[in-house]
């Protein structure tokens, strides 16, 4: 019960980190289109393929991982409540706060794709400047709001512990998938012919590395909370 508690967790504020991206963006694209001087019916933060990919592959193989998390040590001590719900306060706001992180930490990928200095720009044939700013923008949102949802998982795993705390690796299940949903994920940045039909730019070294610290992000963030007592009573 503990592990399906934690994989609707982790599902549900991905995907409000999703909508939360989508609906954000929606309501500041006439600014992003004039702060980076874009036309803006091509401000589209990812293409629908880019959605049903992460639906798919990213956020399915981990989420049934979860299900056969090792029980954790207290879990023995926990009263039965029958009365109490799976969408208790504590964890509505987990997945609230978890998700706008989320989707902000996505938001943040794609504007900082958008602001990419034109004399680092890839040059793809029948592409505009603006064109290959998008879709560097769109690329950076497609992959932190992958990886970071496969680095968040660890944080779902248990609400009150650190996770560096909480045995990580001890799970090899969500190891194996984690390993499969990246890998997953490296095959269609890597080849050509898909980088191609998911309009996938090779990305300039700088926008690399501002991709790494947005997807370890969410660890930083949601260890801050716990260290602070501020994610949620039970686990």
């Amino acid at each position: 019960y503990a592990n399906i508690l934690k994989a609707i967790e982790f599902l549900i504020s991905s995907n409000i980190g999703e909508v939360v991206l989508l609906f954000v963006c929606m309501l500041i694209t006439p600014l992003l289109s004039q702060a980076f001087n874009i036309d803006i019916n091509l401000i589209e933060p990812l293409l629908p393929m880019h959605i049903l990919w992460i639906n798919l592959v990213t956020d399915s193989l981990p989420a049934l991982a979860l299900a056969v998390d090792p029980a954790e040590d207290d879990i023995m001590k926990r009263k039965p409540n029958k009365d109490k719900g799976v969408f208790t306060k504590s964890r509505v706001w987990r997945v609230v706060y978890q998700g706008v992180m989320i989707g902000l930490i996505t938001l943040a990928a794609f504007i900082i794709g958008l602001a990419t200095p034109e004399e680092i720009l890839p040059e793809i044939e029948g592409l505009s400047a603006e064109e290959v700013k998008v879709e560097i923008g769109q690329t950076m949102a497609f992959v932190a709001l992958a990886f970071s949802e496969l680095v968040h998982v660890f944080n779902v795993r248990n609400a009150k512990k650190s996770v560096f705390k909480s045995h990580p690796f001890k799970n090899k299940m969500l190891l194996l998938a984690l390993a499969a949903s990246a890998m997953l994920m490296i095959v269609i940045l890597a080849v050509p012919a898909l980088r191609t039909i998911f309009s996938i730019p090779i990305l300039p070294t700088q926008n690399i590395i501002e991709l790494i610290i947005l997807v370890l992000s969410p660890i930083v963030i949601v260890e801050i909370m716990k260290l602070f007592k501020l994610n949620g009573k039970e686990v």
